[in-house]
């Protein structure tokens, strides 16, 4: 049913583009939304992702779409790639941008200069605007980080962000512009920005891991910072070697050959005590993170994170598997696709999507050219979807590697 506030109902328009001149790009990309009514659809916020390629003419893009539309707000970042509908460019300089007239009271920018403002506590009257839930681009090589987007998740009711850090090789770049700034380029190194949603927005978001567990869960029980020294009361080594199944005694000279080969191709999931480490079966829940094993301590049988953890965290040691992660794609795309029954939500429907993905997934990943976006595109159907390939994502208050995080924007 259309709303008052949009006669025509709530809306997206996306359009994709491939070419080695940022100008030309923005051109192409222009000609398809103007030709699906842009100008004629009310557009209030808008997504532009570019690829790294097409980083150094980014102030040009930005400056070329307020043009055409200077009553848009904009959001976006440089990827390894950009995704659109069923396609992904990987390794080519691409453009792909997504407008929405979603009502303006319903979102706000924020940045460095605008931050979000805090939370009003539960337990006093919402009055005002507040925001529900945000999307967010940061520049990865930003101190502190895992602690600024838990500060931010704070400032919201959820507690939920979705979104990617900047993968550009030298271009880190995001972007985030409000029109009523209209001295502002819009483009941010360091920190991070993005686009907060009010509860009356519809936004259904999931995880997709892209690694399976190699072994069972297991509790750590004895650890130091990066170090994990026990788990379930073991060496965690040697519960390492087991998963492995590697047999040979590690001061041997075999054990290089057998055993290295091996871990250098395993990572660990690990979540919070209360957190549910796996769900869905063998498949890794929403709340792990995968992260890399960066050392062996064989003298005192420790395996060193690229995390700090305590004990009583869970881990589960990983590979990456893409037939794991196609089924877990499939999953997802299934429980959001569930959320817009028609028959449990007859007024609901899904009108664009914003997918980030990790640099070591894709197509490649999947099987084929655009593979991992056809899985999407098949699930979902063909509505208007957008994101990039990032260097890692978010999901929650967490940064993840290795995983896709999908959100679809319903009316």
């Amino acid at each position: 049913m259309p709303s008052a506030a949009h006669p025509l109902g709530l809306r997206c328009l996306h359009a994709h583009a491939t070419h080695p001149q940022a100008d030309l790009a923005l051109e192409l990309v222009w000609a398809q939304l103007a030709s699906q009514g842009a100008r004629e659809l009310g557009a209030t916020l808008g997504w532009c992702y570019l690829s790294d390629a097409l980083a150094p003419g980014a102030e040009a893009i930005m400056r070329g779409l307020r043009q055409h539309l200077p009553d848009v707000a904009w959001i976006g970042a440089v990827g390894a790639g950009v995704a659109a509908t069923g396609v992904e460019y990987l390794g080519d300089p691409a453009l792909a941008v997504m407008l929405c007239n979603l009502p303006r009271d319903d979102f706000r920018i924020f940045h460095g200069r605008h931050p979000l403002p805090p939370a009003r506590p539960l337990s006093l009257p919402r009055e005002g605007w507040h925001a529900h839930a945000a999307q967010v681009h940061a520049d990865g090589q930003t101190p502190d980080l895992p602690d600024l987007l838990r500060e931010l998740a704070e400032r919201t009711d959820s507690g939920y962000l979705f979104g990617g850090l900047s993968a550009g090789q030298a271009h880190s770049l995001h972007l985030a512009v409000d029109p009523h700034d209209p001295g502002a380029l819009g483009l941010w190194h360091g920190g991070l920005s993005g686009v907060a949603f009010h509860p009356r927005v519809r936004l259904v978001s999931r995880v997709t891991q892209g690694c399976a567990p190699i072994g069972p869960r297991r509790e750590i029980t004895a650890a130091d910072r990066h170090l994990v020294y026990e788990l379930d009361g073991q060496p965690a080594l040697a519960c390492l070697m087991q998963d492995l199944g590697v047999s040979t005694p590690l001061r041997s000279s075999e054990w290089q050959h057998e055993a290295l080969p091996k871990v250098r191709l395993t990572l660990a999931g690990v979540t919070e005590a209360d957190e549910n480490l796996l769900s869905h079966g063998s498949h890794f829940g929403a709340n792990s993170r995968v992260r890399h094993l960066i050392g062996l301590d064989p003298a005192r049988q420790g395996v060193a994170l690229s995390e700090a953890v305590v004990p009583g965290m869970q881990l589960a040691f990983c590979q990456r598997d893409a037939h794991a992660a196609r089924q877990d794609l499939v999953r997802a795309c299934a429980e959001i696709r569930e959320e817009f029954d028609p028959s449990e939500r007859p007024d609901s429907q899904p009108v664009g999507a914003i997918y980030v993905s990790c640099t070591g997934r894709g197509g490649p990943h999947f099987g084929g050219a655009h593979a991992e976006l056809s899985v999407i595109a098949h699930a979902l159907g063909d509505i208007p979807l957008v994101g990039f390939f990032a260097s890692g994502e978010i999901a929650r208050h967490h940064l993840h590697g290795y995983t896709g995080v999908l959100t679809v924007l319903g009316s």
